[in-house]
């Protein structure tokens, strides 16, 4: 690897440009905070970066603005065109660099597991793609579309949802089967085999390959018949009707049997929406839209490039053919690269103008066209709202200006252990994610809520003054605290108010920090001083996102609670829960055999086993969860 500074390029371009090799790889473009702001990939690195320092009237305004941020550079030399688009891939993914073409959301997707590993294999939802012999499907852009899937799945193919160790001489199924959503191999009510081959076919279904299915169902049930199994056969006779009713809504878009995906785009104010349908057995099983950042001044072909090599290097699957609306410059290699994905299987990659095919990318086109006029129209509206809540919340507390960040403050504890402060952050009214922080509290014992509040302020504001404090120039810093916020919410009303009011007055900031104190029976807002409360209109705006932080403050709360809980023995936090004293846990531990199994155990069992009110089971249950 090499690399160099650029201190003044219209001085040292010349011997800058001369130290290039001209071979392929990959060249990382930085900014004078060391940041990476591009990664790029060329055949011949030495044409290819010097083509930046042209005359900047040759220029798109994007590149133009990148090459005034470059104060270094370096690049990595491959051994071939192939290897340095994968490199390229890599470095975006995991730098997700400013003037690149990116995915907008740099969360991770959803997928569908299964796990093959386990004798009865169980269905998941999960973000990360392992080789660990289990089954992909996706990725998503819905956590909420993956469930839906699932729900649709799970009454065609009763899967396994609880944690029990499966032997098949359990005495009794839970109501899952009663309901004809499991299909009970805790009871011996299917075999091992038998389960595994209805898993296979729920892989065959997310395949889009349908008639196979019916195929050896249908014969299934006719030999169950002939047995006299009319229960069984009744049970197949459901579960190809279910099939038949999802077939019926897939749409038959091609007489082709090919597996194909269709990419298709829309592009406005530097934000392109990728359209791509899903096309197995020449039917319509799925589509999924994304967004992309950094795609001013880029042409489609780079566009549609950068979008595949980003979706396929996280899709769990990769057909036939690809359409594409245009063709596009690196075609080749990357037929080639999703031919290795694809274990040397041919990967087409096709621009059709005319048929079936082509009508397909239009139909696709339309669709993006459509998608991301509702997105940015839904965009608009979001910051519509924010802008109005948040004048809304300025006027009804007598604020001076319209607070740009507000923070908001809860504490979350179990009979006053493990007690956990949180501080989510809204920042123009969304969410700051990487701002929230968490507090173990150190210094209160028992359940006591104003006094932990104390102390996860105290600690806030000591760090601020620390971030701030000369002697400590050269100590690593949490740059969360390096601001004070706006406007401070605390949620428990007057009690936690005051409270926190002390903890301002400790730190001379009440004159620069407005505060309000949250109660959640009337959803009333106490100001200092003031002995009546503020309500905001019932429909507003800003009573939306008082709530909204307020909820966000409570969820990352009890998220961590649960974290440190975590940390303590399960048996010794059961003596937290009121009404499970040592006789019923011992009655628990002598009935069930361990802790996994009661978290397994369902709450009608847990109530059962030791004659527990219900209530108490449930909360026991949740409390264990």
């Amino acid at each position: 690897m090499i690399k160099f500074s650029i201190m003044d390029i219209s001085d040292h371009i010349k011997g800058i440009l001369d130290t290039l090799p001209d071979k392929p790889g990959c060249y990382i473009m930085k900014d004078k905070a060391d940041v990476i702001i591009y990664v790029g990939k060329a055949i011949s690195l030495k044409n290819r970066v010097r083509s930046y320092f042209h005359s900047s009237n040759e220029l798109q305004p994007k590149t133009r603005q990148l090459v005034k941020n470059i104060e270094s550079l370096e690049w990595i030399v491959v051994g071939s065109e192939l290897e340095a688009l994968i490199l390229e891939m890599t470095l975006i993914k995991k730098h997700r660099p400013k003037y690149n073409i990116r995915l907008k959301d740099d969360k991770r997707y959803p997928y569908i597991k299964v796990n093959w590993k386990q004798d009865f294999p169980k269905i998941t939802v999960t973000r990360y793609m392992e080789e660990d012999g289990s089954r992909y499907f996706g990725p998503y852009t819905s956590v909420w579309a993956v469930h839906q899937t699932l729900d649709v799945l799970r009454r065609i193919f009763p899967y396994l949802t609880c944690d029990r160790e499966i032997t098949g001489l359990d005495i009794k199924a839970c109501l899952y089967y009663d309901i004809k959503l499991c299909t009970a191999p805790c009871i011996g009510a299917i075999n091992r085999e038998e389960y595994r081959s209805m898993i296979n076919d729920l892989c065959t279904f997310l395949d889009g390959e349908t008639d196979s299915i019916v195929s050896h169902l249908t014969a299934q049930m006719q030999a169950a018949s002939e047995e006299l199994l009319f229960e069984k056969a009744a049970a197949l006779r459901d579960r190809i009707q279910a099939i038949d009713r999802v077939v019926e809504k897939q749409k038959v878009i091609s007489t082709e049997k090919i597996n194909s995906d269709v990419i298709a785009m829309a592009r406005e104010n530097g934000e392109a929406c990728v359209q791509i349908f899903f096309i197995r057995a020449g039917k319509l099983i799925g589509r999924e839209y994304f967004i992309l950042e950094g795609t001013e001044d880029e042409d489609e072909s780079q566009i549609i490039s950068q979008f595949m090599m980003q979706f396929y290097t996280e899709a769990a699957s990769i057909p036939n053919q690809v359409l594409l609306p245009n063709h596009i410059e690196e075609a080749q290699v990357i037929s080639e690269w999703l031919r290795t994905k694809r274990n040397c299987q041919k990967v087409e990659l096709k621009v059709p103008r005319r048929g079936e095919n082509a009508a397909l990318i239009k139909m696709a086109s339309e669709n993006a066209v459509e998608t991301l006029s509702a997105l940015r129209t839904q965009w608009q509206a979001d910051k519509d709202k924010q802008r109005q809540a948040l004048s809304e919340i300025t006027e009804a507390l007598h604020l001076s200006e319209i607070p740009y960040r507000i923070e908001c403050y809860d504490i979350s504890n179990t009979q006053g252990t493990s007690s956990v402060g949180s501080m989510v952050v809204f920042q123009q009214g969304i969410p700051y994610k990487k701002d929230y922080r968490r507090f173990n509290i150190k210094t209160v014992e028992g359940p006591d809520d104003f006094a932990s509040m104390e102390e996860v302020l105290r600690r806030r504001f000591k760090r601020w003054e620390s971030y701030h404090a000369q002697e400590d120039v050269l100590k690593k810093k949490d740059e969360s605290f390096s601001v004070l916020p706006d406007l401070i919410i605390v949620d428990g009303g007057k009690g936690q108010l005051s409270r926190a009011v002390s903890v301002l007055e400790e730190f001379n900031l009440m004159d620069k920090v407005a505060i309000t104190g949250l109660a959640k029976q009337q959803e009333e807002l106490f100001l200092p001083g003031k002995s009546l409360s503020v309500l905001l209109p019932r429909k507003s705006q800003g009573l939306y996102l008082v709530q909204r932080i307020r909820d966000e403050a409570h969820r990352f709360a009890i998220t961590a609670h649960r974290n440190q809980r975590g940390k303590v023995g399960l048996v010794s936090r059961m003596e937290a829960i009121p009404g499970i004293g040592p006789s019923r846990r011992k009655k628990l531990l002598a009935y069930f055999g361990s802790i996994d199994k009661i978290q397994s155990a369902s709450v009608e069992e847990i109530a059962k086993a030791v004659k527990m009110p219900t209530e108490l089971a449930k909360s026991l249950k949740e409390f264990l969860e």
